[in-house]
């Protein structure tokens, strides 16, 4: 374990302050280790190498993780706690959520986590975020808010769950209730700066898992959800003091071929006003399924310019996990 990844002592849990065995826990989080090839679509963003945690939800060796851990993944290798490596296979993932599940393609003999909700956490609530590797992984942490949350990368969900201080390994990590039980997976690290009185302000999104139930049996049975996908632009965009801004654009992508630039600010989407970036996915997504026309107005060089986006299905793009 890198020394980066451990977790201060003072900051971890101590068992008086849990209603669970921590350590049978710890014990079903396990260690995911991903190979990209280097031609994948999110190889240049996210890189031909990713590590980050899993966690066994159902007893014949099912992960939960965050799907950008295992996106185009070609080889993945699970680690216990006990120094076990097995091989794993993508089952499925979820644009939508951000979660990805593992089959493990061997015995991993852990129990599972059982599920909790984000419903019964208030601001101020404890929780465990904790990642491979047993006691120096595990942070006791304290809910900073439940919110919406927009991602810059067409992601939009209506109540993250975000934690302080942050976790030094958050992808994939477990957050756990005081009771044990499983009631989100760690997404990204939020960077702002700290309030008065404060010495660390940095903290991580929590994707609940209270989104899961309803996806679970499609990624299990079909790899995604079973529905239309949404319509995908492939535009990078961030929320500004005025409105969203256009900070980059996926290769040959849907906006990319429309003529869209970077810096283009966004400022309605089929005749309408937006205000934020989560206003802008919202109409997007509200006018059709993927393939449909995107009519924006964009201000470039301080005038307003008329583009017309056909959208795409986003997964059409990705490498396909291979068959085992």
């Amino acid at each position: 374990m890198a020394e980066d990844e451990v977790v201060p002592e003072a900051l971890r849990p101590t068992p008086e302050q849990l209603d669970f065995d921590l350590d049978l826990a710890l014990g079903s989080i396990v260690t995911i280790r991903s190979e990209v090839p280097a031609d994948a679509f999110t190889a240049g963003v996210l890189g031909t190498e990713r590590t980050g945690s899993g966690v066994v939800i159902a007893r014949k060796g099912l992960i939960l993780t965050i799907g950008y851990l295992i996106t185009e993944a070609e080889t993945i290798w699970l680690t216990t706690r006990d120094g076990r490596a097995l091989p794993g296979a993508v089952m499925g993932s979820d644009q939508a959520t951000g979660f990805g599940l593992v089959q493990a393609l061997g015995r991993l003999d852990l129990p599972a986590f059982s599920f909790g909700s984000v419903r019964n956490l208030r601001r101020g609530s404890r929780v465990v975020v904790a990642g491979q590797g047993g006691r120096p992984t595990a942070l006791l942490a304290t809910v900073a808010g439940k919110q919406e949350f927009a991602g810059y990368w067409e992601y939009l969900i209506d109540e993250a769950l975000f934690t302080r201080p942050a976790h030094p390994s958050w992808g994939g990590a477990a957050c756990i209730d005081l009771s044990g039980h499983l009631v989100g997976i760690g997404s990204l690290l939020i960077q702002t700066e700290p309030a008065e009185g404060d010495d660390e302000a940095n903290g991580n999104m929590i994707v609940p898992i209270d989104l899961l139930p309803p996806v679970m049996d499609d990624l299990m049975r079909y790899g995604r959800p079973n529905r239309p996908p949404r319509p995908w632009l492939g535009m990078y965009t961030a929320d500004t003091a005025k409105r969203p801004v256009v900070v980059g654009l996926a290769s040959d992508g849907p906006a990319d071929s429309a003529g869209v630039e970077v810096g283009d600010m966004v400022v309605e989407v089929a005749g309408e006003d937006i205000e934020d970036l989560a206003d802008m996915l919202r109409r997007v997504w509200s006018l059709g399924d993927a393939g449909v026309e995107i009519p924006l107005t964009v201000i470039r060089d301080g005038e307003p310019l008329g583009l017309r986006v056909r959208s795409a299905d986003r997964d059409r793009f990705l490498k396909q996990p291979p068959l085992h």
